[in-house]
């Protein structure tokens, strides 16, 4: 069974797209390629232990399972090494993805307190978005009382779209709520 999300963007979006951009062809309509949910975890550097919980939590959020991160460089400041564990992430694509999508857009981003619409000024200049969340309990399968620490968490919308209009387009016709 194809998601709500993606059956939308088949039938609705699409042809939409085609109207407004003047495609030639399907196939040059933006579409999102990939979400990645990203949770650095500073604490880990401390207590490994951290990151259990946080890598529980994202795969609770993502219905997947999540890769643990490890740290690039060694920064003695942080008290860091190379190959240190130091978050974790999860990267949904196709139906899951879309499922995630539709449940953050109308679920999700609505339990966020003082939400007033996301900022349209968020994309990288190549048609990808990024927002942050400050903390997982807005999601609905966190049970609160198993929180052991209030984590954020950033969800990056990789999109094909070449240009930061078209992919503003597509994630408004996908039902993201930007700020007006």
């Amino acid at each position: 069974m194809a998601a709500r999300l993606q059956e939308k963007y088949l039938k609705e979006i699409t042809p939409a797209l085609i109207k407004k951009f003047n495609y030639k062809s399907v196939m040059q309509t933006p579409n999102v390629e990939k979400v990645v949910i990203n949770m650095g975890i500073g604490d880990a550097v401390q207590n490994p232990k951290v990151l259990d919980s946080a890598v529980a939590e994202l795969e609770q959020i993502s219905g997947q399972k999540a890769v643990i991160t490890r740290a690039k460089k060694s920064i003695a400041a942080f008290k860091l090494r190379e190959g240190m564990p130091i978050g974790a992430k999860v990267t949904l694509r196709g139906e899951r993805m879309y499922h995630f999508i539709d449940k953050l857009f109308n679920i999700v981003l609505p339990r966020v307190r003082d939400f007033r619409g996301l900022s349209n000024k968020a994309f990288d200049g190549r048609g990808n978005y990024t927002l942050g969340l400050k903390e997982q309990l807005v999601f609905p399968e966190i049970d609160y009382d198993k929180v052991d620490k209030l984590r954020g968490m950033d969800i990056v919308l990789v999109t094909t779209a070449k240009t930061d209009e078209e992919a503003h387009e597509l994630l408004e016709q996908l039902g993201m709520p930007f700020a007006k």
